[in-house]
């Protein structure tokens, strides 16, 4: 099976880092009670990593409270260890199958905690971009070696690829940004 170069494609899974940043970011709240602050926690369920709306419904009954309430009674416990080792600082209270998690009140430190999370999440982004910014590189290279295409045509794509590579990273840089501001603001 002969690879094409296909920038287009390239660009669309550049995007889906991008999205998925996007995502993760609006899971960061800024004091008020989310399901998307939740919703990126993944939990080992039946021996896999499996999303949390996958095994539990997430509901915000009040502003300042999450209810997740748990389908299976064997996964409650393995959602409460994922909850509460997911870096976001909450502490989950127990009552049978439900979780409720208040969310605590964001002080200086809690907003250092949390833009901390947002470049982590921005830093994962960047190195997806990364890899696929490889793959297209890795693609031109072998249609180059298998004289596909010519040095010049390799060149210019590869021009190509970087500065799509760029562009998604300068990207994410200004959602990183915009989500830090948000985070600091009292």
């Amino acid at each position: 099976m002969s690879q094409t170069f296909d920038l287009a494609e390239l660009k669309r899974r550049m995007q889906g880092a991008v999205a998925t940043l996007k995502h993760e970011l609006g899971g960061l709240r800024t004091g008020r009670a989310s399901a998307s602050l939740v919703e990126p926690i993944h939990v080992d369920a039946y021996g896999q990593h499996t999303p949390l709306n996958q095994v539990a419904t997430i509901s915000v009954p009040e502003p300042r409270l999450i209810a997740v309430q748990v389908w299976d009674k064997a996964l409650v416990g393995a959602v409460e260890r994922a909850i509460r080792d997911s870096n976001l600082g909450l502490n989950p209270n127990v009552e049978g199958q439900t979780l409720r998690i208040r969310t605590p009140e964001l002080n200086e430190q809690r907003r250092k905690e949390l833009v901390k999370v947002a470049h982590k999440y921005a830093e994962e982004s960047r190195v997806a971009v990364r890899h696929v910014r490889r793959d297209g590189i890795d693609i031109l290279k072998k249609l180059l070696k298998d004289h596909a295409i010519p040095e010049d045509d390799e060149k210019r794509h590869a021009v190509e690829v970087q500065k799509a590579t760029d562009d998604v990273i300068h990207e994410i840089d200004a959602l990183l940004a915009t989500k830090e501001k948000e985070i600091m603001q009292i």
